[in-house]
């Protein structure tokens, strides 16, 4: 195959395994293939001494990686065969292998950095965004979860600021990923190719992942000013506190600060808008997440995930999103008041976190 014709490309330059997602007109949406490439790679680059370090990018501008391919999942969940399962477990599987990678591995991320690229990332040793990027964990707009280790990254972020982001499924810039700590340095787009001239010449004489650090601290920012979230962490924190979703909207439409007050119109008419057996889900899921090891979140991930398809929203939203593209999805309860915590609570019953 061409380069062109290969989803992911890897090449060996100075002791450093450089792998580029490489559907950019797809938006570097992941496939099985991709995940599979990626983790052959990753391991035969763990096992070679020579290789020092990975720098993981995508090509194309307007996305490092929007995410997994989920009309493929969609239609394999109609057709009845098992390829959404399996893409989920391998997926995981990759992450979590990333969270652990004994060598260090540079995320370069411009554009869009959605879902399943987040999963990609969030693990890696150094996060470097650009300016351009996009980020977040969009899932509850279409009847699903924040997975790919969400619900071990999201709660541990300062204070209430993941439950928010993964609630609502907003997208945050460079600023804000910073902020967040959902990124570690902002490095400017005109300076990826100086960037890479740099990685090129370093003579490795000690600690790669110092040395990394060292040349991003001479390239790139660890914060950047305008960062939204700043100064909607005071107001985010006592909101999203409260003990369940209908108490946390109340909170919501209860807000009359002034600073406050259009954002929190805006965080309802999203919670409106989103799947309530989602949200619902999701917010149990990252308060247990909060005090589970990776392992056994990723656990509880796949212990959703295997009920979920059959179960939860996420068909009518890709339906409403992807197949007729109405974007009007009719969520099972349509609003919050209809849910009944049962359905919720059911599907985590019957899993057990591994000592």
């Amino acid at each position: 195959m061409s380069d062109t014709e290969v989803p992911v490309l890897a090449e060996v330059r100075n002791r450093v395994g450089h792998l580029a997602l490489n559907r950019p007109v797809g938006l570097n949406a992941l496939t099985l293939q991709m995940i599979r490439i990626t983790w052959r790679q990753l391991h035969a680059w763990e096992s070679d001494p020579e290789i020092v370090a990975v720098v993981l990018r995508a090509n194309g501008e307007k996305a490092f990686c929007a995410g997994g391919d989920i009309r493929s999942l969609y239609d394999s969940y109609q057709a009845g065969d098992d390829l959404h399962h399996v893409f989920l477990e391998e997926k995981y599987s990759l992450d979590q292998y990333i969270h652990g990678y004994p060598k260090p591995i540079v995320a370069l991320m411009d554009g869009f950095v959605l879902g399943g690229g987040m999963g990609l990332v969030q693990g890696t040793a150094l996060r470097v965004v650009t300016e351009r990027v996009k980020m977040g964990m969009p899932e509850t707009s279409i009847g699903y979860f924040p997975d790919v280790g969400g619900s071990y990254f999201l709660p541990r972020l300062p204070g209430e600021l993941g439950l928010y982001l993964g609630i609502t499924g907003i997208q945050i810039r460079a600023a804000d990923a910073l902020y967040a700590r959902l990124a570690d340095w902002c490095l400017p787009s005109e300076r990826i190719s100086e960037f890479d001239r740099r990685l090129d010449q370093i003579s490795w004489g000690y600690a790669p992942r110092e040395i990394l650090a060292g040349l991003l601290s001479s390239l790139a920012s660890n914060r950047l000013l305008g960062a939204e979230l700043k100064s909607l962490h005071p107001a985010i924190d006592e909101h999203f506190t409260q003990p369940d979703l209908s108490a946390i909207r109340a909170s919501l439409q209860a807000e009359r600060r002034p600073e406050y007050q259009d954002w929190a119109e805006q965080t309802v008419e999203l919670l409106n808008n989103r799947s309530p057996l989602a949200m619902s889900a999701t917010l149990k899921l990252l308060r247990l997440g909060r005090t589970l090891s990776l392992a056994n979140c990723f656990e509880l991930e796949l212990h959703l995930e295997r009920q979920w398809f059959a179960k939860g929203d996420l068909i009518e939203g890709v339906r409403a999103l992807l197949i007729d593209k109405d974007k009007t999805p009719r969520w099972n309860p349509p609003t919050l008041e209809q849910l009944d915590t049962n359905r919720v609570n059911e599907f985590f019953d019957g899993f057990q976190p591994a000592t």
